[in-house]
This record gives structure tokens, C-alpha cells and sequence, in this order.
């Protein structure tokens, strides 16, 4: 009889560095690396043809690894369960092995639907950490901590090669064609694969970063300034141990180095540093209350927005079409590349939320589907904060006016992404509706009163605020969500750098 396989399933993880379930399986026994497509989680209303494509390019790239290794990916379409239990009766499964997943409610069910299998066949499932999030978490006490000493481990290496395994394994990715996906064009989508994971941390660390923390809020530098690391973290190309470490490891080059204004770079690496905690810290809070993707996290909150959005208002929103300049400029940006940064996409949420007051669950699908860095963890969690739904954030009411003299106070951004808007004088390009020939323009008024609909939204949840039992449902929200800052301070940074050096070869990254 053949030996049995060792399964090791790659989901978001499509590396072969830092991979400890492929190195675990290497020393096991004869492996199997296994990509299953599944057609029915593409069919759920968060994922979309950008992000497949992305993730075709990230499996091109770790099939190529895989070959290199003496043992190609296997890529199979269809249910994980069944797809399993055939390979099982045909090959026999040793031990299945992968990283841990916090995603979306659907791939929770399949999860929990292949646990159950594996218990009734006898195969042992082993699963490992793939970020900073910590499964059955008892209390935030020491997270912080414990994400520090976590990202300081040794980085795992690959194996030096695998077993052949004989038979005719399916290799080939479908395209978004394949899989029925809605035709989703993003031209300026962001490449896939370890290789461009590699050149984007690179450039990021060594040339892009230096005025991170200053030009990341600002749609107008940040898409050059921002790290632009958040779809390779998603698919797993790299992992954030590999990101931390190195991030760690420029910090301590800038003490002895003659980088040109170390002072910048300095602030900026620091900056970039905690931005890794808080990534890890809103994918805890879907990990521990996977409810937060369909539910309101302060249950006061039910029934405060209709259930159904108003589908003039979402679709002129969607398409960049609100009439007011700044806000539909970031969201054709985001339209055609797949992202946008972080502080401009709380603000397409908070006025979609506040000023138009859609349902968090559908404008969020739709930012969802267009994100190319989709983490359901992180993004959901931000949905309802920037909602005012989770009852212990403060309101995020941004006015978007403001927000475009603040941030594109010359309209270069809003000229390049609402062309429209060209001829429109720089005084009034951010509120063209006052310039004397508005008349002229192809473009819509503003399709809200901004003041009123403000000021509608913050008195209609300082309402349920006032509420009797709202602080006490707060306060054990809490409890079991809130950040514990302390242990995260930058004064255990030398800690951290002398606990696991980083090797040039693991990052091919020159510092």
C-alpha cells in the first residue's frame, strides 16, 4: 500500500517562506500542497472578480515555488468536504494540515464543516497562527504582548524539497470567467505574487516610507507613500512575521546608517510598526464575535438605519455620482484600483452611514467586493465603528467638503479621478454647485443636504447613547474588544530586535 498523504491546504497563505503547516507536513511524510477553488464561496456577495484575479496571480507564483521544490500544487475545484473525503478514500490522508483563517461567515461554516469530517475520518488536522490573532482567546490581557513576542519568532524556511508524488494532480487556476464571476474591470489593480509582495515591502522600506506617517491620510500622496502591503497580507504572500522583522530591522539600520533624513524615516517606521498591532487587533475582534459581520456589536442599534438601502442613494454613491467632489474622486479611485488609504475609506463608510444613511451591511459589501485587500476581520470591524454601531467609539461625522480642502487642497485628486470638474476654478472645485457657471457642468448637485443630514445622524444616535442600559452593554463590549495599550510602547523595540535576527535570505531584502 502507498504511504498516506499529507495534505497541507493552502487558503490565504500562498507562500512557501514562513510557512510552518508546509514544514511541519515536509517532516511528516509525503506531501500533497493543495489549492481547493471553491465556486461556492465566490458566489458570496463579498468576493469579486479583482480579488480572484490577484489571488490567480498569487498561486501562478506559489505553483512555480512549489515545482521548484519537486512537488507542483495541486489545484482541484470544487467542495473542500468532499473534495477531501476522495482523497482520503483514493490516497489516504496522514494528517491535514494549514494555517488558521478568520475570514468571512461563510468559509467559518466550511471550517467548521471540515473539522467535523476530519473528527469522523480520524485525521488529525493541524493548524497553525497566521497572524497575531489568537484562537479561543480568554481576555485581551497581554494581547499586546503576546503579538510582540509572536512576530519576534524565528522565521520558518522552507523545506529543501518535497516528494514527488505520482499520479496526474490537476494544476490548472481558472479565471473569474471560469468561476461565472461579474466582469469587475480595475486597470490599475495592483499585481499578485511573492515576487511583488518582495519588491513592494523593498521599495516601501528603502525608497516610499520616508514620509509615511504624514502623506498616508492624504489620497494625493498616500497611494505612493502607504506601504501598499495590506493584498499581499490578505492572500498571503507574505507573511507579518516577514513584515515585522524587517520593519524592525530597518529601525535599528537607521542608528548607524547615513540615511538621508533618519529623523522622517524613523517616525515613519514606528508609525508603520503599530499599524501591524492594529491590523491583528480588528481581525481579534471578528475572531472572537464572528457575529460583527451581520450584527450590530451594541445590540441598542438594531433597527436604527432601514433594512433595505435606498437604491438611488447606493448606486449614485457606488459609482462616484453624489455630487459632492471629494467623496465620488475616492470612490472612482478606489472603482478603478482596488484600493484607496485607510483614512479615506472611514470616510466613504461614515457618509454612507451618517449623510445617507444606507445599512452598514450593504455599502459594506460593496466596499468589500471592490477592495482588493478584503479582510473581513479589519474591515468589518471598521464598517461599524465608522457606523457608530459598536457603541464604543466615538462618532467619525466627516464632512466631506472639509475633508477636500484638507486633503486636496489644489484638486489634483478630484481633477484627475472627476474629470468633469476640469474647468471648474480651484476655489470652488470642491463645492461646485457655488461657482456662477455650475450650470454648465455634467455633473450632479449634491445629493444630500451636507449639514442637515449631519446633524439628522448625530442627533438620532445620541438618542440611543442616552439610553439606560446602553453604557452597561458598552462597558462589556469593552471589556472583551477594547485595546490594552500597554506592553506595545516602542520602549520594548530593542527586545524585539535582539530576540530573532532577520537572515538577508528570507527577504532577499537589502538593508
Amino acid at each position: 500500500m502507498t504511504q498516506p498523504l499529507n495534505i497541507v491546504w493552502f487558503k490565504r497563505d500562498l507562500r512557501i517562506e514562513d510557512h510552518q503547516p508546509l514544514a511541519a507536513a515536509a517532516q511528516a511524510g509525503r506531501v500533497l500542497p493543495l489549492y481547493i477553488v471553491e465556486p461556492e464561496l465566490w458566489a458570496q456577495p463579498d468576493v469579486s472578480a479583482r480579488q480572484w484575479a490577484f489571488a490567480a496571480e498569487c498561486l501562478c507564483d506559489l505553483q512555480k515555488a512549489l515545482a521548484a521544490l519537486g512537488q507542483p500544487l495541486c489545484i482541484m475545484v470544487g467542495n473542500a468536504v468532499s473534495i477531501l473525503q476522495q482523497l482520503h478514500k483514493d490516497q489516504g490522508i496522514a494528517a491535514l494540515w494549514s494555517h488558521e483563517e478568520t475570514g468571512n461567515g461563510w468559509t467559518y461554516a466550511r471550517d467548521r464543516a471540515v473539522a467535523a469530517w476530519a473528527h469522523a475520518a480520524g485525521v488529525r488536522w493541524h493548524e497553525a497562527r497566521q497572524f497575531g490573532v489568537v484562537r479561543r482567546l480568554k481576555s485581551r490581557n497581554g494581547w499586546a504582548q503576546g503579538w510582540d513576542r509572536d512576530m519576534a519568532k524565528a522565521i520558518t524556511p522552507p523545506p529543501q524539497a518535497l516528494t514527488p508524488i505520482s499520479g496526474d494532480w490537476p494544476t490548472y487556476i481558472p479565471n473569474g470567467e471560469d468561476l461565472g464571476l461579474a466582469p469587475d474591470p480595475c486597470p490599475n489593480r495592483q499585481r499578485g505574487g511573492r515576487s511583488a509582495a518582495l519588491d513592494t515591502l523593498n521599495s516601501f522600506l528603502r525608497q516610499r516610507g520616508r514620509n509615511y506617517r504624514y502623506e498616508m491620510s492624504s489620497p494625493v500622496s498616500a497611494f505612493d507613500a502607504s506601504s501598499r502591503l495590506s493584498p499581499h497580507l490578505t492572500w498571503g504572500t507574505m507573511s507579518m512575521r516577514e513584515v515585522a522583522q524587517a520593519t524592525w530591522a530597518r529601525m535599528q539600520a537607521f542608528k548607524t546608517s547615513n540615511a538621508t533624513d533618519p529623523r522622517s524615516w524613523r517616525g515613519s517606521m514606528s508609525s508603520f510598526s503599530g499599524r501591524q498591532h492594529w491590523h491583528c487587533h480588528f481581525m481579534q475582534k471578528l475572531e472572537d464575535e464572528p457575529r460583527l459581520e451581520f450584527e450590530n456589536l451594541h445590540r441598542a442599534y438594531d433597527g436604527l438605519r432601514p433594512d433595505c438601502a435606498d437604491a438611488e442613494r447606493l448606486t449614485a454613491w457606488s459609482e462616484g455620482a453624489t455630487g459632492f467632489p471629494f467623496i465620488d474622486a475616492c470612490m472612482r479611485a478606489l472603482n478603478q484600483h482596488g484600493w484607496i488609504n485607510f483614512r479615506m475609506r472611514a470616510m466613504l463608510m461614515s457618509f454612507a452611514s451618517y449623510h445617507l444613511w444606507l445599512p452598514w451591511r450593504e455599502s459594506g459589501l460593496y466596499l468589500a467586493r471592490k477592495f482588493v485587500d478584503y479582510e473581513p476581520g479589519i474591515h468589518w470591524s471598521q464598517v461599524q465603528m465608522q457606523s457608530g454601531t459598536t457603541g464604543i467609539n466615538a462618532m467619525r461625522i466627516y464632512n466631506p467638503i472639509k475633508q477636500g480642502y484638507d486633503h486636496d487642497p489644489e484638486g489634483i485628486f478630484v481633477r484627475t479621478y472627476v474629470p468633469e470638474l476640469h474647468s471648474v476654478p480651484s476655489a470652488f472645485l470642491h463645492e461646485p454647485w457655488r461657482w456662477e457657471d455650475a450650470a454648465s457642468l455634467s455633473y450632479p448637485a449634491p445629493i444630500v443636504d451636507n449639514v442637515l443630514a449631519a446633524k439628522a445622524a448625530r442627533e438620532a444616535l445620541y438618542i440611543i447613547r442616552k439610553g439606560a442600559d446602553h453604557k452597561a452593554a458598552a462597558r462589556k463590549i469593552v471589556a472583551k474588544h477594547g485595546s490594552r495599550k500597554a506592553g506595545v510602547p516602542m520602549a520594548t523595540q530593542k527586545r524585539r530586535l535582539k530576540a530573532k535576527p532577520v537572515s538577508s535570505g528570507q527577504l532577499a531584502l537589502d538593508f
